[in-house]
Parts: structure tokens; sequence; C-alpha cells
């Protein structure tokens, strides 16, 4: 705050009206949006754009909406669109500027024609548009939608952008799309450059997290595939021409950050945690036949904590279902499959997938027989599980684990350790190469590098892996610029 009213405001200052904010997130943000600047007449003759452009289509197109939301999507029956929060921000530019269902094929070199929807809004109203909305929808019409990947944000004002599938970097004064990306996140947007200011003329409403950015690499290298058959370079005219391939990579993108996550173990089996119920003819006959399903455990090592009654008679027992190695982690040792609870005459079995009950059934029946009967099985599926932590996560109650300064340093090394072997692994989204080998070539390597940056992100604070060592294990950069 300042010490004298005359004394000048700088921009970290504490904003002077008391929101706690800094004096540029905050008063300053605004005053700059009410003055009269490049971004603002902008922004002020694109809201009357749409305006306009919303009645014409409520007058001459409305009964055709649900026809452009199906070409959209590329399907004959999309999900509504309300499943897609703020899609409308990339579905109406789409059906104002580029909407045409019987657009021809076009041959190479060819620009595309405006949709349908502009075409009709022009003949009618072209030569009253003021010259500032004429300049808009000419670069709404011209310029195609493409992927850019954020290298610099200033939330609340701008950012900087690269474009992946072309190449070439682009400041855009952007403020209510600045505040929800990141550096390293990915962006579906149409750049609109005029003379005085280059902003967006659209942007999806979704940050794409850099684990995504194969999908589009993988998109680049069809069009420059296409392209060096021509013997041409990639230009942004091929961004015009495949605007329905590019959106499909979008759209597949979105539907899968959309859709409920898919939770597995470490055999790959879909999460679904199972408790089987059964009653045993004696704790001592079933903890004999079960305790070999301990890899790497003797029967003394599982004794020494059980409940022994004062004849000797076995009351009760746990046992960790554990078998050697792990398919998916190639350094782990064992892999604990299931926990196994016997007292007296019951006995409760929990695994965390429907393959993995089967799979202990089995060995149960197999080892016991007739001495075990299975009387119940519960289940709860990942919507549970999901809840449960939700319910754990608003009440405050953290995992056993965090409060445990031995069993976190022992998980954070197990973090690392994972890491600094995944780089020997072979990984599909690399075509079956290891990060060490695809670092070799330029696009294997800006995979591998935003790889790094969703690790970064997903594992903050102490459990954080050391990815300085494993970025020079591969031989890059210490840090993401």
């Amino acid at each position: 705050m300042r010490s004298h009213p005359d004394a000048k405001l700088g921009r970290n200052d504490p904003c002077p009206c008391g929101s706690g904010r800094k004096y540029k997130r905050c008063c300053l943000m605004n005053q700059s949006v009410k003055e009269d600047t490049p971004w603002k007449r902008q922004r002020d003759a694109s809201d009357w754009l749409a305006d306009e452009m919303h009645k014409f289509i409520r007058r001459r197109f409305e009964d055709r909406l649900i026809e452009a939301w199906q070409d959209f999507n590329q399907e004959d029956f999309p999900p509504f669109i309300d499943k897609f929060p703020g899609e409308e921000q990339i579905f109406f530019p789409y059906f104002f500027y580029d909407w045409d269902p019987d657009r021809p094929r076009l041959r190479r070199g060819q620009r595309p024609k405006p949709g349908i929807v502009v075409q009709s809004f022009l003949e009618e109203k072209a030569r009253r548009l003021p010259e500032l909305e004429r300049a808009l929808l000419e670069q709404a019409i011209s310029q195609p939608n493409s992927f850019y990947e954020v290298l610099r944000c200033d939330p609340g004002h701008g950012m900087r952008l690269r474009d992946i599938l072309v190449g070439g970097e682009v400041e855009v004064e952007e403020h209510s799309g600045s505040q929800f990306v990141q550096p390293g996140d990915l962006v579906y947007a149409r750049i609109c450059r005029l003379p005085e200011v280059t902003t967006l003329t659209c942007m999806a409403p979704l940050a794409i997290p850099p684990r995504r950015k194969a999908d589009i690499i993988a998109l680049r290298a069809w069009h420059q595939q296409r392209a060096e058959r021509q013997g041409r370079e990639l230009s942004p005219l091929d961004l015009s021409r495949y605007a329905e391939k590019i959106r499909r990579t979008y759209l597949d993108i979105r539907d899968e950050l959309h859709a409920p996550p898919r939770l597995c173990n470490t055999d790959g089996d879909p999460l679904e945690l199972h408790t089987l119920i059964y009653r045993v003819g004696s704790a001592q006959v079933a903890f004999d036949a079960l305790a070999p399903l301990a890899w790497g455990w003797t029967k003394q090592d599982l004794i020494e904590d059980a409940e022994v009654a004062a004849d000797g008679t076995l009351h009760s027992v746990e046992i960790q279902w554990i078998k050697k190695g792990n398919k998916m982690h190639k350094h782990w040792d064992n892999t604990i499959l299931g926990h196994i609870r016997i007292s007296d005459h019951s006995m409760e079995v929990d695994v965390n997938s429907a393959n993995r009950a089967r799979r202990i059934g089995e060995e149960i029946e197999k080892r016991l027989g007739m001495m075990a009967v299975c009387v119940g099985t519960r289940i709860r599926n990942q919507e549970e599980l999901m809840k449960e932590a939700k319910t754990r996560n608003a009440a405050g109650i953290a995992p056993e684990m965090s409060g445990d300064p031995e069993l976190m340093e022992m998980e954070r090394e197990l973090i690392q350790q994972h890491m600094e072997a995944w780089i020997h692994q072979r990984i599909p989204i690399l075509g079956g190469r290891t990060p060490m080998e695809a670092v070799a070539d330029p696009d294997g390597r800006e995979i591998v590098e935003s790889l790094l940056v969703d690790w970064e992100r997903d594992r903050p604070g102490p459990m954080r892996p050391d990815l300085a060592s494993v970025r020079r294990l591969l031989r890059l950069p210490a840090t993401q610029q």
C-alpha cells in the first residue's frame, strides 16, 4: 500500500482497492480495459460483429444449427453441446465462418471458400459494415485454425504462442483465455492479425495438457509427408485445406479429456475393489494353504504378527498376496496383488480388479477346496472410489502415508527409481521406442520434453521426482523454456 497518496503505484504493488491482489492483476487491468486501446477497439468491434451474426443466424439459419453441430463433431449423433462447457467459443466461429455442408473437394493450391453463413451475411450487410468489423471478418475467413503451444503467459493480458503445425511464434493480446493456461499447455485457436494488435478470433475452452502433444506431432508428420511428396514446405494453406482432419484431432483430444478417467492397476486391469468373504473350517489350515502366496515371505515371517491363543491355536493372521517382479515396472522386485485376513472361521480377501478376484478365487479353490466357502463379494467401482476420494479431500483427510516421513521417503525413492528406469522402457506414444532412443530425432525429443513437463505438474511438492537428473541422462536442457 502506498505510504503517501502522491507516491507512484507500481504494477507489482498491492492494489489500493484492498482486494489483496497485485495492482497489475486487479484495478490496473480493469482500468486498461476501459481505456481506448487497440485491443479494446478490436474487442468492441468483435462483440458487435458476433451479436450481429447471432441475430442473422436466428433469422436465416436457426433451423440448420443441429446440422452444423453434427458436421462440426463429424458425427451423426454427437453429444449435446452442454456436455462440453464453453464449447460454443469454438463451435460458433466454425458455424459463422467455415461451415459448408456441400463444400467440394479442393484441388492442390486451392483456398477454401468462406462458409455459407458468412457468405450470406456479407451479401446482405457488407456495404454497411464499418472498416474494423470488415477487417475482422476478413481475418476470420482467411486464417486457419491450428494448434499452438503456450511459450509464455501473462494471465489477464496475453500470451506468446508457437504454431506446432507450421512453426513460427506470435505474441497475442488475450485477456480472458490467458487466465486458464500456463506455459507448456496447448491450445486449438485461430489468430487474428490487425495492424495495431494481434488477438485470437476464437480459442477452444480447453487447456490441452502437454502429454497430448504427441497427437499433434503425429498430425504434423502426416502433413509434412504430403508436402514433401509434392516437393514443397508445409504452409498455412495446408491448414485450411485439411481443416477437417485438424479439427478431428482436436475432437479426439476433447472427447478423451472429458471422458471419466480409467484407472488401472499395474496389470492393466480396470480398477475395481473386490472384497471376497469366505467361511473356513480352520484358521490354521487356511493359513498353511495360503501362506505360499506371499512370495518372498516365510511362514515364520507371517506368523510373527499373528494372534495366537494360549494353547497355541492360531486365532488371526494376515497374508499379503505377492508375486515376483512387475510387468509394467521392470525395476520392482515384487507386486502386491491382494490382502488376505483370516480370523477364526472367517476370511476376507481384498483385491483391486475383477481379474485378480477371479484369480485369487481359483487359488483358494485349488488350495482349500471344500475347506473354504465363498459367502459373498463386495464390489466398489471407479465412480464410488472417486466419490470416496473427493469426500476425503473435502474433509481434509490425507492418506496415511503422508504423515509418515519414512514411508514418504520410501515412496519418493520408488518414484525416482521409476523415472530413471522409464527412460529405458518402450513407450507406445513414442512408437515403441524408449525415451533414450526417441530423443535422437526432433519429433521424439519434442514428445519426451512434453511428457517430462507433465510429470513436473503431476508431482508437485515433496513427492516430485528429481527430473533434473532424468534430463541429464537424456541429455536434455535442465529446464523447459
